[in-house]
């Protein structure tokens, strides 16, 4: 149920949207009833270092006397952001970042399922610009599947995401650094004509 995303004891809110007292006085009232098929109920609370210093303290009290059936995950990028009156209250995990090898490998699983041709130089460079983070690594195969007309292929990330550019900048980067002037001028002259910024 909760892989289908149809549990009814696993509820998922975005702190960033819902950053108030009132949102926090809903939880709090729901977490008084029992789970439906679990033997717990869960509430994610996804960006939850977005919470308004009152949401927190609303929030406060059902932390430090939980009810036995429920269990909270906070989330958050920015853990130094919680007021360490709830951090307290906390177990920390700290999740590390996927490797370039097991992301692509995870990017690929879900391109054959998904019944979507890719080329594998394209595939890593979804999984190299999504540095370590599966969510955008998924974000990124989703614009690009939608970006792509077929079969998805290097040159249709490059240039969805705008790569070319940053490739050209780097070209001219190592020529004025290596001295070649002439080259550099020409890059320079490139990417003005692209409508760079320089």
């Amino acid at each position: 149920e909760i892989t289908e995303g149809r549990s009814l004891d696993v509820l998922e809110i975005d702190a960033a949207s819902n950053t108030g007292v009132d949102n926090i006085r809903d939880l709090r009232e729901q977490v008084r009833y029992l789970p439906t098929n679990g033997k717990y109920k869960i509430y994610i609370i996804d960006e939850v270092h977005m919470l308004s210093n009152a949401a927190f303290n609303a929030l406060l009290k059902t932390l430090e006397e939980p009810p036995a059936h429920v269990l909270f995950i906070f989330a958050t990028t920015d853990p130094q952001e919680l007021p360490i009156t709830v951090l307290s209250r906390c177990q920390k995990y700290d999740f590390r970042k996927m490797s370039l090898p097991i992301l692509t490998a995870h990017l690929d699983k879900i391109l054959a399922s998904e019944n979507v041709q890719a080329e594998g130089p394209a595939v890593s460079l979804i999984a190299k610009c999504a540095q370590g983070s599966v969510r955008d690594a998924l974000s990124l195969l989703d614009q690009m599947i939608g970006y792509a007309s077929g079969k998805l292929t290097e040159i249709d990330v490059r240039t969805a995401l705008g790569l070319g550019d940053r490739l050209l900048i780097q070209d001219t980067f190592r020529q004025l650094l290596g001295h070649e002037l002439k080259s550099a001028l020409e890059c320079l002259a490139e990417l003005d004509a692209r409508g760079l910024d320089l």
